[in-house]
C-alpha cells in the first residue's frame, strides 16, 4: 500500500529553506500553530508551498475568535467547503504554480511559503508592532491575508459571498479598541 504523502515531497518542503515560519520567535504560540497547521495541508494536498488559502483554513480550524469573525451559520459553512474542494477540484488549477499577485514584496527566504504568503506573516509582524502586540498573532495574519485583492484567500472568501474589504474593516476596528 503506498503512503498516502509521499515521504520525497515532505522532505523537499521541509528543505525549501531554513527558515521555518512556525519557529519564528515573533510569532504567538497560536499563530505558529496555524502555520504548522498550514504546512501539513500543503504537504497533504501535494502543493510544493504554503499559500494564503492554506493560512486561512488552518486559521480557521484552529482559532475559535477568527471563526467568530465570520460569523454563524451558512457563511463560515460555505467557506469551509470551498477550502476543503481545494484538494479535489476547486483549487486544482493552483497546483505547480506560485502563488504571488505582485501586490506585497516578494521574500526570498520563505521557508516554504509562497511569495505572498510570506509577505502575508511580515505584514503580520509589521500589524502586530503598530498595534502594540508582539508577537504578532492570528488576527494579524488574517488581516495580512484578506489585504491583497489577488490572493488566493481572498478568492475563497470571494466565492463563498464573505466580503474580504468589510472583514478587514472590522479587524481594524477590533485592534483600535
Amino acid at each position: 500500500m503506498q503512503p498516502r504523502i509521499p515521504r520525497q515531497q515532505a522532505q523537499e518542503l521541509q528543505e525549501q529553506g531554513a527558515h521555518r515560519a512556525e519557529s519564528d520567535v515573533r510569532l504567538s504560540p497560536e499563530l505558529a500553530a496555524v502555520v504548522a497547521g498550514a504546512r501539513r495541508r500543503a504537504v497533504r494536498d501535494g502543493d510544493r508551498q504554503i499559500d494564503t488559502a492554506h493560512l486561512l483554513h488552518s486559521l480557521l480550524e484552529s482559532d475559535a475568535d477568527v471563526r467568530a469573525l465570520f460569523g454563524e451559520g451558512p457563511r463560515i459553512a460555505r467557506l469551509l467547503g470551498y477550502l476543503v474542494q481545494r484538494s479535489i477540484g476547486y483549487g486544482l488549477r493552483w497546483q505547480g504554480a506560485v502563488e504571488d499577485s505582485g501586490g506585497v514584496p516578494v521574500v526570498t527566504e520563505a521557508g516554504g511559503l509562497s511569495p505572498l504568503a510570506a509577505g502575508c506573516m511580515e505584514y503580520a509582524h509589521g500589524r502586530a508592532a503598530r498595534h502594540g502586540s508582539h508577537p504578532a498573532g492570528v488576527t494579524d495574519l488574517l488581516a495580512a491575508i484578506v489585504v491583497d485583492p489577488r490572493s488566493r484567500a481572498v478568492e475563497v472568501l470571494e466565492r463563498a459571498g464573505i466580503d474580504p474589504h468589510e472583514l478587514f474593516a472590522r479587524l481594524e476596528a477590533s485592534s483600535s479598541r
